[in-house]
């Protein structure tokens, strides 16, 4: 399993391209940056540097979308980003959340969203691509192949990341759902007659220390999760786990400037039990025992939501004790 960390873009230039150089040293092979331009400050600068500052690292979003930026644009910023760094860039994608909730607007359909996914990688590969009726091509660009990871928990989404996406983005660290939704994108990739494995990411937040503190470090998680969850309520009734659909039943509403934060109020319904569930708290041998379930229900990514209020700390707890402990007991697992 590989490790990437993901950061929410609020903290100061040098404190993000510090973080992006002491987790390239610890052992991180993916550095991921929310998009949602209102709330935060815009990725792509950011990435830009983020690149700049690295040898190894991979780099995307997790995660744009395709309404808020129009996809032949995205293809022309990552094809960019993949010139500067000689093709280490990946592109997390998915309908949208809080960077259209916080515009006014939905999350875009599954049919624009496996639209834009074809149309991204073939511009950036440097194919001719028709799209709306209009035949485009980025003449400039060096061809570089663009993994894709599509998000999303519901049934088009998972059977999307099956037939088209490189890796499926899950946002949740609970085995027990990651082993039911890598299934569904194991089905959808199977039906389509694909060969080729698809990458599983489990993306959650952690906590190494107090388990109380922990806690309340990262409740705002299943919050954020809950948002996506009640949206598949309301088109999947039935069709979902209970044990992902049964905890927001006390939700009374999201407030997306308390988005991903610390200590968030959209947080007041989420029991003890959930973090547990959803996110990494405790020692470092809890860490590693939850990694080793992860890995066993076919994850092959874990990305960090490094957002607990403690990141230059945590980040080094994480890299100097879980991951080098998680490796050993890999092997043996294995």
């Amino acid at each position: 399993m590989k490790f990437g960390f993901t950061l929410k873009p609020d903290h100061s230039i040098e404190e993000t391209l510090g973080l992006t150089r002491r987790a390239e040293a610890l052992g991180f092979e993916y550095g991921w940056l929310f998009d949602s331009h209102v709330l935060w400050r815009d990725p792509y600068p950011l990435l830009t540097l983020m690149i700049g500052a690295t040898s190894t690292m991979r780099f995307g979003t997790c995660v744009t979308n395709p309404a808020t930026r129009e996809p032949s644009v995205t293809a022309s910023t990552l094809a960019v980003l993949s010139e500067i760094s000689n093709g280490r860039v990946d592109l997390g994608i998915g309908r949208g959340d809080s960077a259209r909730r916080v515009l006014g607007k939905a999350p875009t359909s599954m049919k624009d969203l496996e639209a834009a996914v074809t149309l991204i990688r073939g511009l950036v590969a440097g194919t001719s691509m028709e799209y709306e009726g209009t035949a485009l091509h980025l003449p400039w660009t060096k061809g570089h192949r663009l993994p894709v990871w599509i998000a999303g928990y519901g049934p088009m989404a998972l059977s999307l990341a099956g037939r088209l996406g490189d890796g499926a983005l899950l946002q949740i660290g609970d085995p027990d759902l990651i082993r039911w939704f890598a299934g569904q994108v194991q089905e959808a990739a199977t039906a389509s007659g694909r060969t080729s494995p698809v990458e599983i990411m489990a993306a959650a937040p952690s906590y190494i220390g107090d388990v109380a503190t922990g806690r309340e470090r990262i409740r705002w998680f299943p919050a954020l999760v809950g948002n996506h969850v009640v949206d598949l309520i309301n088109k999947y009734e039935g069709a979902l786990p209970e044990s992902l659909t049964r905890y927001v039943r006390n939700r009374e509403g999201y407030n997306y400037l308390h988005h991903a934060e610390v200590g968030s109020s959209n947080a007041s319904f989420v029991t003890d039990d959930i973090v547990d569930r959803f996110g990494l708290v405790g020692s470092v041998e809890d860490h590693v025992n939850k990694l080793i379930e992860l890995d066993k229900a076919g994850v092959t990514q874990f990305n960090l939501y490094l957002m607990n209020g403690d990141e230059a700390e945590q980040l080094e707890l994480f890299g100097t004790h879980v991951i080098p402990a998680y490796r050993a007991a890999a092997i043996n697992t294995h």
